[in-house]
């Protein structure tokens, strides 16, 4: 029974999701899924972005946290429109809040918008929210076992970005360890590696992206 449930839950879902990227086309907007741990800097990312893609691109942004606001208002504080999606404890972002909370933003004065998904490496992999592209985030302090541990959050995205890679210093981090284990299970995917405090390579990524912005709103 469970098990039948869960398949009616994912269908629905899908179901969904078709309906958030009709809209989307509808207003050439494209949307970009941002999921990672909880600390892995997806936030930051955010912004960071928001910087270099200014002037080529107006951006919202959907801020999705189990509780709280302070992301949001993070963003807000940019001049950037931004929506608050509190989960109330469930580990991922779902198509449907995505659809309810699409008329809280300005879709016509948009090109492209970050959904910031809930802080885990399970969940939100499993659940397509009608996104155009998904990025994975992960931190040099996480470790580099986490794309053997969680392939599927590796596997079903368009991008990995290293964050916080000015630490590599300080953390037993093997980079070619990641970057192997990343081709096996994405063959051919790009990598980044980034800093959004000291800013190195965020230019790369945001070129990167913008040609995939492009893509997807033309």
């Amino acid at each position: 029974m469970e098990i039948k449930v869960l398949h009616q839950v994912m269908e629905w879902n899908e179901d969904v999701s078709k309906e958030v990227r009709e809209t989307l086309a509808a207003h050439s907007v494209c949307m970009v899924n941002l999921m990672g741990s909880p600390g892995a800097g997806k936030t930051s990312l955010i912004t960071s972005l928001i910087e270099q893609l200014a002037g080529r691109w107006r951006v919202g942004v959907i801020e999705g946290d189990i509780a709280g606001q302070i992301d949001a208002e993070r963003i807000a504080a940019l001049g950037i429109p931004a929506v608050q999606l509190n989960t109330d404890g469930a580990c991922h972002i779902e198509a449907m809040s995505i659809r309810n909370l699409l008329p809280m933003l300005p879709l016509d004065q948009l090109d492209v918008i970050f959904v910031e998904n809930i802080g885990n490496l399970v969940c939100p992999a499993e659940f397509d929210i009608g996104e155009s592209l998904r990025i994975t985030l992960l931190s040099v302090p996480e470790g580099d076992d986490k794309v053997e541990k969680y392939p599927l959050m590796f596997t079903d995205t368009g991008c990995l970005v290293i964050n916080k890679f000015d630490m590599m210093p300080y953390f037993d981090f093997d980079l070619e360890r990641v970057r192997q284990n990343y081709e096996t299970v994405n063959p051919g995917a790009p990598l980044y590696c980034v800093s959004c405090r000291t800013k190195e390579g965020l230019d790369t990524l945001a070129d990167w992206l913008s040609q995939q912005i492009r893509q997807a709103v033309r």
